[in-house]
């Protein structure tokens, strides 16, 4: 969650003088930008998926949930650069929602990268696991309504923490709450243990792989690896600079500066994420052809062709009619 404060509480007025940087000059407008490419980019992949992809295939399943996780995500990034840039002006209400929002994007992300890898692991390892392509997609529902189920509940959590605090007549959405103990027990299980499933299952994938699988399943696995990889180097280091500020508070003044240096920037690098998927899709042969005939209206053409051909059509009948009739 996004917060310009560069000092911490209990230091003086003239060390936090001197340590304050001006990173805000530049996570707010890096958040804007990231805004404005994820809603691009997740509203074409959303439009490519309802137009020309199987929706009852797993892994479009899964697709369209994490574009969907993405883009509640992204929907909170203006709030957070208005923040940077002014401190918060939208009271303790939308303090507590958008913290909800951006927690649920953040959750349901990873609890659905989660799945997606269990099931390629299910698909690729246990192949001959007897069950029927209708039981897996059922799984694969299911899984997704427990990733939201369980980000959600996890965010209530998170949302009730935060609160509006006023520091030299300046606003701040935080968290105002002292258990870190908590606080470490839901990083672990919601980051750190995922990730943990995560290297096994693709551990035990790639040793499949290079046993040998049909080109088409190896660019598939390919894919989701790299989406995968793309979440954890991008979240990896936010999170780590998390536990390294929670647990370290340095007296140095210089080493303050550089651990939020290295704050913002994580915090830039993990923001980005949420458009950094649609990019990754576009590995798949498959969607980037759809999304080639999104972009070149191939559908919008082929219907306004039919219907003026229509129109042509009815058009010569009744002249031939009227024809037929004055003779």
């Amino acid at each position: 969650m996004a917060n310009n404060m560069t000092t911490d509480k209990g230091v003086s007025d003239h060390v936090e003088y001197l340590c304050e940087i001006d990173f805000p000059a530049i996570t707010g407008p890096a958040f804007i930008l990231i805004f404005i490419i994820s809603v691009i980019g997740n509203g074409l992949l959303l439009r490519v998926l309802f137009m020309y992809e199987n929706l009852k295939c797993i892994t479009n399943i899964f697709i369209l949930n994490l574009a969907c996780s993405d883009l509640i995500f992204t929907f909170t990034l203006p709030f957070w650069a208005t923040d940077h840039l002014h401190h918060w002006v939208f009271g303790d209400i939308a303090c507590k929602v958008l913290t909800a929002a951006y927690f649920v994007g953040l959750y349901s992300s990873v609890i659905l990268l989660t799945a997606m890898t269990v099931a390629r692991f299910i698909k690729v390892v246990l192949h001959n696991w007897k069950s029927n392509r209708a039981r897996r997609k059922r799984y694969a529902i299911g899984a997704c309504i427990a990733a939201w189920t369980i980000s959600i509940t996890a965010s209530l959590s998170d949302a009730m923490k935060v609160k509006v605090e006023n520091w030299d007549n300046v606003n701040y959405c935080e968290d105002s709450s002292d258990d870190k103990l908590g606080y470490y027990l839901q990083v672990s299980l919601l980051f750190f243990l995922p990730f943990a499933i995560i290297i096994f299952c693709y551990s035990a994938i790639l040793k499949t792989v290079l046993q040998g699988l049909n080109r088409k399943k190896h660019r598939t696995v390919a894919v989701l690896f790299c989406i995968v990889v793309a979440f954890f180097i991008c979240w990896g280091p936010y999170h780590i600079l998390l536990l390294i500020k929670s647990v370290y508070t340095p007296n140095n003044c210089e080493v303050r500066v550089q651990l939020n240096v290295a704050y913002h920037i994580c915090e830039i690098l993990a923001y980005s994420h949420c458009c950094m998927n649609p990019l990754l899709y576009m590995l798949s042969q498959k969607l980037r052809k759809d999304l080639l005939k999104l972009l070149r209206c191939e559908n919008v053409c082929r219907k306004n062709r039919e219907r003026d051909s229509g129109q042509n059509i009815s058009a010569t009948q009744n002249v031939a009619m009227n024809v037929a009739q004055s003779s």
